[in-house]
């Protein structure tokens, strides 16, 4: 299916009212083509019809006319510079941005992670070597904690099923 076909389908998702099938098209299309800042306007657009300012603003965070307040959300739920780098999907140099704001705000978002992780960084780079936040490692000690509870609880089962065998 093309570009094309695509934003046609979305057209009609949006004037179904399938608000969330329209923003699930255009999150592919970004995935496609990550440099378009119209597909990334358009997306903004349909979150703020989905009444979401921080995923609206970070979709329109390239843009030189963004609504403040969204802007102002959108950092707030990113807060950390790698968090915000990886929430703007970009892929490639900031050159093949359509705009001089856009290149210089990809820039910016570069350069403020690169200090903030004490090493430079690019936009393809791959993430697996970023130290994750305080509330994600979180999410680690506590999964592996309900994964060592259940078996400890299986084992115990087992345990009791063989003592009441054996009785």
């Amino acid at each position: 299916m093309t570009s094309h076909d695509t934003l046609a389908r979305i057209d009609a998702d949006l004037a179904a009212g399938r608000v969330p099938m329209a923003r699930q098209r255009l999150r592919g299309l970004i995935g496609s083509f990550p440099d378009d800042l119209a597909l990334r306007r358009r997306l903004g657009e349909v979150y703020r019809l989905y009444g979401e300012p921080a995923e609206a603003g970070r979709w329109t965070y390239l843009e030189e006319d963004r609504d403040p307040a969204e802007t102002a959300a959108f950092e707030a739920r990113y807060h950390a510079p790698h968090r915000r780098m990886r929430a703007l999907a970009w892929r490639g140099p900031e050159a093949a941005a359509g705009s001089a704001f856009a290149r210089a705000r990809l820039a910016e978002v570069r350069e403020e992670c690169s200090g903030a992780l004490g090493r430079p960084v690019d936009w393809d780079m791959l993430w697996a070597d970023v130290e994750p936040d305080a509330e994600e490692g979180g999410k680690g000690v506590l999964a592996g904690a309900g994964c060592l509870l259940v078996v400890l609880a299986m084992l115990g089962i087992w345990v009791y099923g063989l003592v009441a065998l054996f009785r």
